[in-house]
C-alpha cells in the first residue's frame, strides 16, 4: 500500500522546522542514554522487525550535532513526527532538571564596586543556580533610576534605597513595586569632609560650602539629619555637583564637605590621594537619622506570580553576604572580574567598611538580615516627612513586605 505524504504550507514546515531546531541540543545528549535501553524494552533480541528499531537506530546514527541540524532542516513532518513524540515523551520522563532555570534581570543601584560583591559571589558560588535561577546583575545609575525599571516590569528584582522608594510610591499610587528585603540596616548616608578644611563634626558644616549632587539619596536626607544633629542649614552654602566631580572638587578644596555613601566617596577621596588622616566620615545614622537604607525591591506582580523565586532571590543574596563576610577578598575578585577597571585591593576595603558600618549590624546580629523593625520604620516615616511633603497618607506596609523572608530572618556570620 502506498500512502501519499500530506502537503505543508510553508508557515506549518517553518513553525515545525524551528521546534524541531530548538529540540535538536537535548536530543543530542538524552537519546545517546536511552537508544539501549529502549531497544532492550521494546524491540527484544531476535525481534529484527521490530517497528521501532529503524527509527531509534537512525536517531542514534546523529547523535553527532554537526549533521543532526541539517537532517532536522531536510526532514518532512511526517518522518519525523512519531521520532519527536517519543523524544518528547522520553525527555520530561527521564529528568525534570531539563527545564530551563527562571531568567531574573536584577538591577543594581550603581556601578559594579565592592558592596555589590554579594549578588556576584551568589552568581559564582550557585546560590542562584541552586535555587532554580539563571540572575543577570546590570549596573545602575542611582536608587531613583533602579525603582522605575522594576515598577515596570522591565527587571523583576532591584537594589534601591527604600527611603526613594517611598517617595516614588508616593507620587505614582498603586506602582506594582516595594521592599522585600533589607539590606543596608543602617544607611550609608553620610557627610565626608576633611579635617583640613575644618570639617570634623556636624556643627563643623555651619559656614562651610557643601558639595550635594542634586539625585544623591545622602543629599535628600540631609534636612531630617541636619534638624537631628542641630545644624542651622541657613548657615551652610550648597553648591550642586555633578557625581563624577564630587570626590575631586573636595580633593582640591573646591567644597569644604560632601554628601555621599560613606564607603564610596571615602575612599574615592583615597584614591585621589588624600590622605586617610585627614578624611572625615559624619555617618547620618549615627547622629539621630532612624532611616533605614538600601533593600531588595521586587515588582509586585512578578512576586505574586513567582513567590518561590522571590523567597529562592532572597536566600541565595543572604548567602552571598554570608560568603563575602567570611572572605570579602573572594567579593572583590568577583567584582574585578566583572569591572575590570577596578582597583580589586580597593574594592575588598570599599566591601568592608559596607559591612561593617551598614550591613552586619548590632540590630542584624540579634535579629538576622532582612526584616525592619516596626517602630523604627514609623519614626524613619516621620523623619521623611521633614525633607519630602507627602500627597498622601505614609503606610508603611506599602514599603515593605516579609512574607518572602524566613521567620527569624536569615542568619549573618
Amino acid at each position: 500500500m502506498i500512502f501519499e505524504e500530506p502537503e505543508y504550507t510553508a508557515h506549518q514546515m517553518i513553525k515545525h522546522r524551528l521546534s524541531l531546531f530548538h529540540a535538536e541540543f537535548i536530543l543530542s545528549i538524552i537519546l545517546s542514554i536511552i537508544v539501549e535501553g529502549f531497544l532492550a524494552h521494546c524491540c527484544p533480541a531476535g525481534q529484527s522487525t521490530c517497528r521501532h528499531r529503524f527509527l531509534i537506530l537512525t536517531l542514534g546514527r546523529i547523535m553527532d550535532t554537526s549533521s543532526i541540524r541539517a537532517r532536522l532542516q531536510r526532514a518532512r513532518p511526517s518522518f519525523f513526527s512519531s521520532g519527536v513524540v517519543l523524544g518528547a515523551v522520553l525527555i520530561a520522563a527521564v529528568s525534570s532538571t531539563a527545564s530551563a532555570a527562571t531568567e531574573i534581570p536584577f538591577a543594581l543601584d550603581w556601578k559594579f564596586e565592592g558592596p555589590s560583591a554579594a549578588f556576584f559571589v551568589a552568581i559564582d558560588n550557585g546560590h542562584f543556580e541552586a535555587a532554580g535561577l539563571d540572575v543577570t546583575v546590570t549596573a545602575g545609575q542611582g536608587s531613583l533610576a533602579a525603582i522605575p525599571k522594576v515598577a515596570t516590569g522591565a527587571f523583576p528584582l532591584g537594589f534601591a534605597d527604600i527611603n526613594s522608594l517611598v517617595q516614588f510610591l508616593d507620587q505614582n499610587p498603586g506602582a506594582p513595586v516595594t521592599a522585600v528585603m533589607m539590606v543596608y540596616d543602617k544607611p550609608p548616608f553620610a557627610v565626608v569632609g576633611r579635617k583640613s578644611l575644618g570639617i570634623e563634626a556636624p556643627k563643623d558644616l555651619e559656614g562651610k560650602v557643601l558639595g550635594a549632587p542634586p539625585p544623591d539619596g545622602a543629599w535628600a536626607q540631609f534636612p531630617a539629619f541636619a534638624n537631628a544633629a542641630g545644624i542651622d542649614m541657613s548657615k551652610i552654602s550648597v553648591e550642586p555637583v555633578g557625581f563624577p566631580t564630587r570626590e575631586p572638587m573636595l580633593a582640591e578644596g573646591n567644597v569644604d564637605a560632601i554628601t555621599g555613601f560613606s564607603f564610596s566617596s571615602y575612599l574615592n577621596l583615597v584614591r585621589l590621594g588624600i590622605p586617610e588622616d585627614d578624611i572625615s566620615v559624619i555617618l547620618m545614622a549615627d547622629h539621630g537619622l532612624e532611616l533605614y537604607g538600601n533593600a531588595i525591591i521586587v515588582n509586585t506582580e512578578f512576586a505574586d506570580n513567582n513567590p518561590g523565586a522571590v523567597k529562592g532571590f532572597l536566600a541565595a543574596v543572604a548567602a552571598g553576604w554570608n560568603d563575602v563576610i567570611a572572605n570579602p577578598e573572594m567579593g572583590a575578585k568577583a567584582v574585578g572580574a566583572r569591572n575590570p577597571a577596578a582597583d580589586v585591593a580597593l574594592e575588598q576595603r570599599r566591601l568592608e567598611l559596607a559591612i561593617d558600618a551598614n550591613v552586619r549590624t548590632e540590630y542584624v546580629l540579634a535579629n538576622g538580615m532582612g526584616g525592619i523593625d516596626a517602630d523604627r520604620m514609623n519614626a524613619a516615616l516621620e523623619q521623611l516627612a521633614e525633607n519630602y511633603e507627602f500627597q498622601g497618607t505614609p503606610d508603611k506596609t506599602l514599603y515593605f513586605n516579609d512574607v518572602y523572608l524566613p521567620k527569624g530572618n536569615f542568619p549573618i556570620n
